[in-house]
């Protein structure tokens, strides 16, 4: 078995090549890492390829004799690429799978932002039947495209495809900057700007933590996933039968409601939260698909997200580094 891996330097990249590799299950397969502007180091069973999935030379040399792809590559919020990344590198990806010889599975990680992410309002919780709508911007559209392209590709040539539909993606200390009232925030809000500006600052020393209401003035619920257990779904996944042509949501069991975490983090460590009001949506992704089919279970939930990101410490040469906009 030998796996194409693009955005292998991501966060799930990176998570998913060690976890693969410590996999007994998968002690003879190979991996092959397309690095665009960043690369991962190079060792018995992994090889790397080097271009741009846009570049359709680069796409059909890096899939040669590949069995399978797991497609992780994908832009935020920069119009002058996503289309050129997210929609021709997939056409390329995908024209390449259904000419190669030894093609077997395709495997897209899709995202939330395919069905509008907490921007629309539902009233039942969200299965993979939830139709696409992208809320404003390029990398929500982009993602609708993306599952749509897949499908298609699956209709047209028969292609043995699965989406795996995940919501934020958390590792390390993630989750407690998501709630940080600094510049060091991790993602969106931007609670800074949500406030004064002498108060963003006092909230900051003191470790405040917002918590987001929705639209109906209730605590927000929000959809979240920890990067080990999207990648314990992607293992899953890998020639199995039931996730032939299968779109899965791939998320916590439950989805993190704000005023539970204000609650946790004040009984655990102390913190005060602080309301802020918005024109958001709570919604509860339904992972039940996942769990049947796939025989999957996340390991995190919303004490486990919490007490692991306040518990983590960085080393001095594991810099929070952002590497896109969003």
């Amino acid at each position: 078995m030998l796996i194409l891996v693009t955005g292998a330097t991501g966060k799930v990249g990176r998570h998913f090549i060690a976890g693969l590799l410590d996999d007994p299950r998968f002690s003879e397969t190979r991996i092959r890492a397309l690095c665009h502007n960043r690369s991962v180091d190079e060792g018995d069973r992994i090889e790397i390829a080097r271009g741009s999935i846009a570049d359709r030379d680069v796409v059909a040399n890096a899939l040669a004799g590949v069995t399978h792809v797991v497609h992780l590559a994908t832009c935020k919020e920069t119009p002058a690429d996503v289309m050129d990344v997210a929609v021709k590198g997939l056409f390329w990806l995908l024209e390449a799978f259904r000419l190669s010889p030894t093609a077997r599975q395709f495997i897209l990680i899709g995202g939330d932002a395919a069905i509008g992410h907490f921007h629309y309002r539902n009233d039942a919780p969200l299965t993979e039947a939830a139709r696409h709508r992208a809320y404003p911007g390029s990398y929500a559209l982009s993602k609708v495209l993306e599952e749509v392209m897949l499908e298609q590709f699956g209709i047209q040539y028969g292609l043995n495809w699965c989406c795996l539909r995940a919501p934020w993606i958390m590792e390390k200390d993630d989750f407690r900057y998501t709630l940080s009232f600094g510049d060091d925030v991790f993602g969106g809000p931007d609670w800074k700007t949500l406030v004064p500006e002498a108060d963003a600052r006092r909230h900051a020393r003191a470790g405040t933590v917002p918590l987001l209401r929705d639209a109906d003035g209730q605590p927000l619920k929000r959809n979240f996933v920890h990067v080990d257990d999207l990648v314990s779904a992607i293992l899953a996944a890998i020639d199995n039968p039931r996730a032939r042509q299968q779109l899965f949501n791939v998320c916590m069991d439950r989805p993190v409601d704000y005023g539970e975490v204000a609650r946790h983090l004040a009984r655990t460590r102390h913190l005060a939260s602080i309301d802020i009001a918005s024109q958001y949506h709570s919604n509860w992704m339904d992972n039940a698909k996942a769990r049947s089919l796939l025989g999957w279970q996340p390991r995190y939930d919303l004490e486990m997200l919490i007490d692991s990101a306040w518990r983590y410490e960085r080393s001095e040469n594991d810099p929070r580094t952002v590497w896109y906009p969003g």
